[in-house]
């Protein structure tokens, strides 16, 4: 990792760190009510107040943005109602946090309080009081697909199952909170420090909110501590710092405090999942049809994403020939929801992975053998338009069944003590592009100067994944030079060229391959002209530990930087382009909602739980975790082994732990303390294996890494809870109430146990 030793040694700077000359203190009034009109807004008080230089409300900032074209839905300050608790009201800039809370204090706000939904089964029934006017029934957006002919699919079935699943709403507890730094320059121009996964985005959406031209405005993403997919669109504390500093002319830092960042939030939402599967007798699929309601909360935001990939990535794992998906994702009287890592998929996968380990029990088919019978055969194309090159699952389920021992120990271990197998997958970035445009998804502008330094310009961006990293390597290793000789100058948009930012596990293999593809130009032209200093064609040329090396003669040598000096013909530098754009054919269908889903590629994941379960307190011990992960190929093999391990361990918590507790609107964990998530007392030893399937367009094989092992966590753990005292729960988080209950309901008479003899 070769930011590495900053964040070690504390000389790396995060945005909270930094400080300007004359710089403001930020601070923003939330609203009390989960829904509103706003009559009337008086700031004068706080205008006043000594030590304040701005204060700013909806009136000032009524243009609308959204993360997505199709959901516009959001303005910086609330223009005419506010939607949730916690929704943003006014801004103040002023020289202390002490004046600055004071000076919310003093703004008086009327409101008109109005009915609120916080259900989104009930909210989907609404008629008046929308939250959004244009929004009939509180749907921000609905989707119907059906792929082949389920209600055939069914008929074939000798077996069909129907459950429902119920999955709290959880967020990411990134340990650094939002924070913004912006000033104006005096020519007019903007620069923004942010904690952003989406540097492009955010420099987009700061031009077009503050109506600026594109080109006068530069985002620079500092070190960023987590991110998880809550940095992934723009949150409203960055064009509040923005608005303010202007109104100020001075520059002004928002960081929001631990309460804001859960109620800015943008996590995963409460899904709920009516799960149909068909099957044979002898465990072949025949059918699937799900339908989901995600609480969306009250604004678009990835929404229309979210819900998309809940039914498109049903697909992509299993041969399903026929498949039906109705997707709502309903607006509600709460903070927005958003992409949280294994966006879309994890609650979905949940469904699907745990009905699977469900029928398998009742047809009395090992869950290993029922997950062999329905492997897909790559290359393939699956039924809704998903294209699948490189398939490691079934290496993976080999993995963990060995490791594990699992035959030994499946329905045969004592009471109280069981063991669970799931599976997952994700993308390795999405095809398409949020902003629909023929620009390439990612450019690697890449110089070596005459000491044969290599520096990288990439706007991918750095949260904590190792992309940084990954791109030196890559760059290194083809142009045969040393790692230390390669620099990143990253995410800048002043410096840097456009990527679409660090989501969807896309950096890897997308700045992967544009890094790749500048590294083999720059070593084209630097072979080129070693060859006719050398007397020889550059096919008989090496690059090796920074030595340019004749294949048939090694004593005919040049040192790397005098070859790269002779191929700049009198210039500064050498300079070469690299950029990535999809393969047409990776891109999906034609239909509705098809640009979701999609990818170059995906990875799969197996994983194994083993758990203790107390039957006298219902307390889940979870005490190993087995997960074998298709990375393609490991180019850094250390770092995938902790993005594996991450991922389980975020797994882990939404299964057992994690899950947002809300009162009418108002949020009753707001805090580290509260919000469970999982720390190194609950972490059982996990043991990440990586498998290798050697993607044919990922970077030297490469491809995703960052999420597609967290969605088998809980389905695992699922899974050996019932191996354990016999009892499914389906709704998470799977706590010591929930399994008590589940185990006194099994009591019962005429209820059949469910432990596998």
């Amino acid at each position: 990792m070769i930011d590495g030793p900053d964040k070690v040694t504390g000389a790396g700077k995060y945005a909270d760190d930094l400080a300007l000359p004359g710089m403001l203190v930020g601070k923003v009034l939330h609203s009390p009510h989960a829904h509103a009109r706003i009559r009337s807004i008086d700031t004068s008080a706080s205008e006043r107040l000594p030590g304040v230089y701005a204060v700013v409300t909806g009136q000032e900032t009524p243009v609308k943005y959204g993360i997505l074209p199709v959901g516009h839905d959001e303005t910086i300050f609330a223009v005419d109602k506010v939607r949730y608790i916690g929704d943003n009201v006014a801004g103040v800039a002023a020289d202390s946090e002490a004046i600055a809370e004071e000076a919310l204090r003093l703004i008086k706000a009327d409101y008109e309080v109005l009915p609120a939904y916080f259900d989104p089964e009930r909210s989907i029934e609404a008629e008046t009081d929308l939250i959004h006017d244009d929004r009939p029934h509180n749907i921000e957006r609905e989707y119907h697909h059906h792929f082949g002919n389920v209600e055939e699919g069914f008929a074939q079935a000798d077996y069909i199952r129907e459950d429902r699943f119920d999955c709290a709403e959880v967020t990411h507890a990134a340990l650094e909170p939002h924070s913004t730094l912006a000033r104006f320059e005096p020519d007019g121009s903007l620069t923004v420090w942010s904690s952003t996964q989406v540097p492009y985005y955010l420099m987009k959406t700061l031009a077009s909110t503050l109506q600026m031209p594109e080109e006068k405005v530069r985002v620079i993403k500092p070190l960023v501590g987590g991110g998880f997919g809550g940095k992934s669109e723009v949150i409203p504390l960055e064009l509040a710092a923005a608005v303010l500093a202007r109104k100020a002319g001075r520059p002004v830092k928002v960081t929001y405090t631990r309460e804001e960042v859960f109620y800015a939030h943008r996590g995963r939402p409460r899904t709920i999942v009516e799960l149909r599967t068909g099957i044979t007798r002898d465990g072949k699929l025949t059918a699937v049809e799900a339908r989901i309601i995600q609480d969306g909360g009250a604004y678009c935001g990835y929404g229309v994403v979210t819900i998309l990939y809940s039914g498109q990535l049903l697909n992509a794992m299993y041969d399903i020939p026929n498949v039906k998906f109705d997707g709502y994702r309903v607006l509600t009287n709460k903070p927005a929801c958003g992409a949280m890592r294994g966006h879309g998929t994890v609650n979905a996968r949940f469904a699907f992975e745990q009905q699977l380990n469900m029928i398998a029990a009742v047809l009395g088919i090992d869950p290993v053998e029922l997950r062999r019978r329905n492997l897909l055969e790559p290359p393939c194309m699956t039924i809704n338009g998903l294209r699948v090159l490189s398939y490691g699952y079934p290496e993976c389920i080999d993995k963990v069944v060995e490791r594990s021992g699992w035959k030994q120990k499946y329905g045969k271990l004592p009471y109280g003590k069981g063991i669970g197998i799931a599976g997952s997958h994700y993308v390795s970035g999405a095809a398409n592009p949020i902003i629909r445009s023929k620009m390439p998804h990612t450019t690697i502008n890449l110089s070596i100067d005459r000491a044969g330094t290599v520096t990288v310009f990439t706007g991918a961006a750095e949260i904590g994944q190792g992309s940084d990293a990954v791109q030196a390597q890559i760059v290194a290793a083809e142009l045969g030079v040393e790692l230390d000789r390669v620099k990143i100058v990253a995410a800048d948009t002043a410096l840097t060229p456009v990527d679409l930012g660090s989501y969807s596990s896309r950096v890897t293999f997308m700045a992967g391959n544009a890094a790749l593809e500048a590294a083999r130009e720059a070593k084209r032209q630097v072979l080129s002209a070693a060859a006719q200093k050398l007397a020889t064609t550059p096919d008989n040329l090496v690059i090796e530990d920074g030595n340019v090396f004749c294949r048939d003669d090694l004593r005919l040598a040049l040192a790397f930087e005098e070859a790269a000096g002779l191929a700049m013909n009198g210039n500064d530098t050498l300079r070469a382009v690299g950029t990535y754009t999809t393969p047409e054919d990776s891109q999906g269908g034609k239909y509705k909602g098809a640009g979701v889903g999609p990818s170059p590629a995906y990875s799969y994941s197996a994983q194994v739980a083993e758990v203790t379960v107390d039957a006298e307190t219902g307390q889940v011990t979870v005490d190993r975790i087995i997960a074998a992960h298709d990375c393609g190929k490991a180019i850094n093999p250390l770092n995938v082994e902790g993005q594996v391990e991450g991922s389980v361990w975020m797994g882990l918590g939404q299964a057992v732990q994690e899950e947002m507790l809300w009162e009418n609107g108002r949020l009753m964990n707001p805090g580290l303390l509260e919000y469970r998530s999982a720390s190194t007392l609950e972490s059982p030893p996990i043991e990440p294996i990586l498998v290798e399937s050697n993607d044919p367009e990922g970077p030297f094989g490469a491809k995703e890494a960052g999420e597609g092992s967290l969605a088998a966590t809980i389905p695992a753990v699922a899974h050996a809870i019932y191996d354990a005292v016999g009892v499914w729960i389906n709704t998470l988080p799977i706590t010591p109430e929930k399994v008590l209950k589940a185990l006194e309901e099994k009591q019962k008479p005429g209820v059949r146990s469910q432990k596998p003899e």
